[in-house]
C-alpha cells in the first residue's frame, strides 16, 4: 500500500460537513444559535453550487437541517456532539499502488486536547461511519490529530505545528520522529515542515492550540498561501512575520524552495473577546471554485477573492464566516473533501 493524501485542488467526489446541534459550541439563546445554523447552511449551499455535499445531521436537528438545506444537500443521519467535520471526520487518501481504492485515515480525536468544556466522544466515531458509507478502506491511527492540523501539497510535503501534534494533552509520548513516521504511513508525506506555533487567538480556551489551516495552506506544489497580519498592534504581526521568515528558508519534498503568497488579514483587530484570528487562509477549494471566508469588509474580502482566484486558477466566492470564527474556526474547519478516486488532476 502507498497511501497519499492528494492536494485539495484535485477533483472531488463530494464535500462532507456536519450540521450544528445544541450545546456549548453552538451557544446560548435562539438568536445567537440561529447565526450558527445559518452559517453552516450558507457554507453548504455555496459548496453545493460546485460539487455534491453530504451533511451529517444529529437526529435532534433533522427537521431544521431539511428546512435550511432543502434538496441541495444530501443528509446523513447520525449522532453528533461536535460539528467540526475537518477535525473529527476522516482524512481521505488514495493508494498509488491500487488505482480505484479510497482510504480514510481515522485519527484519534479527543476534542483538541480534551479541555474541560469539550463534548467530543460521540463525534469521535464519525470517521468510521463515513468510511463505511463510502466504501473506503479505514486506516486506523493511534495519533491524536485533527484534519485542521495538517496541510499537504499532494507530492509528499506536509505542514504541521509543534503545539498541535506534540501537544502533551494530545500525544504526551510523541516526538517529531514518531509523528513524521505516522504522516509517512498515512498520508505519504516524505517531508514535514514544522511551524512553531499558530495564531494568537487559537490559544484561548476554545482554540485548537495552533491549527495550521488558519495560518498556511498549499496553493499547489511549492506554493504556500500565508496569513499576513500587517498591523503592528496585533500580536499576530510578529507571529506571521516569523513564519514567513521560516518558510522562505524551507524546502519541500522535491527540494524546491517555497513561493510565499501573502494573504492579508482584514482590517478588524478585535472583537468582544480580544484580538481576532480572522484569516482568509481558512478557505475550501472545490470543483471549479474556491469558497472564501468573508468578514464584512468589502475591500478586504474582494482582495482575498482575487488572490485566491489567482492562486488556484478558479473563481472564488465569499461566505460570511464571522459566526463560524466566533465559535472557534472557519470554512475549512467545518468541511472535508473526498477526492475522486483515480483523480490526480485539478478539479
Amino acid at each position: 500500500m502507498a497511501w497519499r493524501m492528494p492536494h485539495e485542488g484535485v477533483a472531488h467526489e463530494r464535500t462532507w460537513m456536519a450540521f450544528p446541534r445544541e450545546g456549548i459550541t453552538l451557544g446560548e439563546g435562539d438568536a445567537w444559535r440561529e447565526t450558527g445554523y445559518r452559517a453552516w447552511a450558507d457554507t453548504a449551499l455555496a459548496v453545493a453550487r460546485f460539487e455534491p455535499v453530504s451533511m451529517v445531521v444529529d437526529p435532534t436537528e433533522m427537521t431544521r437541517a431539511r428546512n435550511l438545506l432543502g434538496s441541495a444537500v444530501e443528509i446523513v443521519e447520525a449522532p453528533l456532539d461536535e460539528f467540526w467535520m475537518r477535525d473529527f471526520g476522516p482524512t481521505f487518501v488514495l493508494d498509488d499502488e491500487r488505482p480505484g481504492v479510497l482510504g480514510a485515515v481515522d485519527w484519534v480525536f479527543n476534542g483538541w486536547g480534551d479541555p474541560a468544556w469539550a463534548q467530543w466522544q460521540v463525534s469521535a466515531g464519525i470517521a468510521r461511519v463515513i468510511a463505511e458509507l463510502v466504501g473506503a478502506e479505514r486506516i486506523p491511527s493511534l495519533l491524536v490529530n485533527e484534519g485542521g492540523g495538517i496541510h499537504v501539497d499532494g507530492e509528499g510535503t506536509v505542514l504541521l505545528t509543534e503545539t498541535v501534534q506534540l501537544d502533551p494533552h494530545r500525544n504526551p509520548y510523541a516526538d517529531k520522529t514518531r509523528v513524521e513516521a505516522e504522516m509517512a504511513r498515512t498520508l505519504g508525506a516524505a517531508r514535514a515542515i514544522w511551524l512553531p506555533r499558530g495564531l494568537t487567538r487559537d490559544y484561548d480556551d476554545f482554540g485548537t492550540r495552533g491549527h495550521v489551516d488558519i495560518v498556511a495552506a498549499f496553493a499547489g506544489p511549492g506554493r504556500v498561501l500565508l496569513h499576513e497580519q500587517r498591523d503592528r498592534q496585533h500580536p499576530d504581526f510578529a507571529v506571521t512575520d516569523d513564519l514567513k521568515r521560516q518558510l522562505s528558508h524551507e524546502r519541500d519534498a522535491a527540494g524546491r524552495t517555497l513561493e510565499i503568497i501573502d494573504l492579508p488579514a482584514p482590517a478588524t483587530l478585535r472583537d468582544d473577546e480580544g484580538f481576532v484570528d480572522w484569516s482568509y487562509v481558512n478557505h475550501l477549494v472545490v470543483g471549479g471554485g474556491v469558497i472564501a471566508c468573508g468578514f464584512g469588509e468589502p475591500e478586504a474580502d474582494a482582495r482575498a477573492r482575487d488572490i485566491l482566484s489567482e492562486a488556484y486558477g478558479r473563481p472564488a466566492v465569499t461566505v460570511d464566516a464571522r459566526p463560524i470564527f466566533a465559535r472557534g474556526g472557519g470554512i475549512h474547519c467545518i468541511t472535508q473533501q473526498q477526492p475522486a478516486v483515480g483523480s490526480g488532476k485539478a478539479a
